[in-house]
């Protein structure tokens, strides 16, 4: 992410078919103190909340778990079937600060290992990283997830003697890979975990955007009947991304050190209280207030966003129908919603082709390869269409195709 950033900045008039941000143009400038404003009413009149009281609960240190978490709660029953206890649930500073904490707790020795669908997001493999839990890909293709090689990848770590504590998976329009898992290949998953004894950490960040009028899927969290399933939220891709709002559902029952039996949110409240004390009320009342707008319900909230995303990704892909037809070498997906396709090639896909790309060509993507652990080359890259408009991928993929012409024409003739 660092050096997708680096690039940016170094090429700033380069079209960036890179970033996996939220369309811009739906942004309003009078929302964040709108909402700021609902949200103090709440407190005070729906909560009772004296006047002093209320300016406590914004301006001091407050709970580690936050205090938005009914509001989440009353969101997750209204939009996604799922229904949680609020202590269930903790807010945290962004969905990146919800994997680490889980991750964390989760790592309780060295024999822990994570198991992952490849390709995987870079954040969960830098969060494992970080507190030193390694991360086994499972091989992901066409249907989200290879419930087969899942079995085997697990078996093959017990035999090593290993404990596979957990299996990542993003079954909605996954980053990278644009996949998504099948209704009949959800429960089967499902059942696996519990097979198994595995958790599954399920990350949703874009679920409310599926392209066109096509019904949602509903979450493996909706469909967790045994507390299988951790679930990660964000509100930065469905609310504001600079508020920098996530949250952990984490309502299994656990022991802890002392015996004692309690949620996996307690255990993850401990840990969050020595990482980052507590998530800023100020923020969290942002979005508090964004869901009291709209009756804790953001499915409608985003029908325009899902409408642009939608109209960018069919534009994308007709685009590229156009400047790579048939008998082409050129290949790519055809995710059914979200922000990313997948474009493959017959050439290796690197950081180096990435600068060229940008310096010489003016169009910035993302190599597939970060999202791969093993080093090896890759042959594929990542369009983002979510933060552009329809001329923006018109400009970019005329550059794009430029770059793969050349590449195509300097790796196919002999040298000499």
């Amino acid at each position: 992410m660092n050096f997708l950033n680096e690039v940016s900045q170094h090429w700033p008039d380069a079209v960036s078919l890179a970033a996996g941000r939220p369309y811009e143009e739906f942004f309003d400038d009078d929302a964040p103190g709108r909402w700021l404003d609902r949200f103090r009413r709440h407190l005070a009149v729906d909560l009772g909340q004296t006047p002093e009281q209320v300016r406590r609960t914004l301006f001091q240190y407050g709970r580690t778990k936050g205090i938005i978490h009914h509001l989440i709660a009353r969101n997750l029953a209204v939009d996604e079937d799922v229904h949680v206890d609020d202590e269930a649930v903790v807010v945290t500073v962004g969905c990146q600060e919800a994997m680490l904490l889980v991750l964390r707790a989760l790592r309780a020795g060295p024999a822990d290992v994570l198991l992952a669908v490849a390709p995987t997001y870079v954040g969960l493999t830098g969060a494992a990283r970080l507190v030193d839990l390694p991360v086994w890909p499972v091989a992901g293709g066409p249907a989200g997830v290879d419930l087969a090689d899942l079995r085997a990848q697990a078996h093959r770590a017990r035999a090593e003697g290993l404990r596979p504590r957990a299996c990542y998976v993003m079954p909605d329009f996954a980053n990278p890979s644009g996949t998504s898992i099948g209704p009949a290949d959800r429960q089967r998953l499902l059942d696996l975990a519990a097979e198994e004894d595995l958790l599954l950490i399920e990350d949703n960040p874009y679920g409310l955007f599926p392209a066109g009028d096509v019904d949602r899927v509903p979450t493996l969290k909706a469909l967790d009947t045994r507390r299988r399933v951790v679930y990660l939220g964000s509100f930065a891709k469905t609310v504001l991304p600079g508020a920098r709002i996530g949250y952990v559902v984490a309502d299994q029952r656990v022991g802890g050190v002392d015996g004692a039996v309690g949620l996996f949110a307690d255990q993850l409240a401990k840990i969050k209280s020595m990482v980052s004390v507590n998530t800023s009320p100020l923020a969290q009342a942002v979005i508090g207030g964004a869901l009291l707008e709209h009756g804790c319900s953001l499915v409608a909230a985003n029908r325009r966003e899902r409408a642009a995303y939608t109209r960018n990704r069919d534009h994308l892909l007709a685009g590229l129908r156009r400047r790579f037809p048939a008998g082409s070498p050129v290949r790519w997906n055809s995710p059914a919603g979200g922000f990313f396709v997948v474009v493959t090639v017959p050439f290796p896909v690197d950081d180096a082709l990435l600068r060229r790309s940008a310096e010489r060509y003016g169009v910035l993507w993302t190599p597939m390869a970060h999202f791969y652990d093993d080093g090896r080359p890759v042959e594929a890259l990542r369009l983002s269409v979510s933060a552009v408009t329809p001329a923006q991928i018109d400009l970019g993929l005329d550059r794009l195709a430029a770059l793969i012409t050349d590449e195509l024409t300097r790796t196919t003739v002999p040298a000499g």
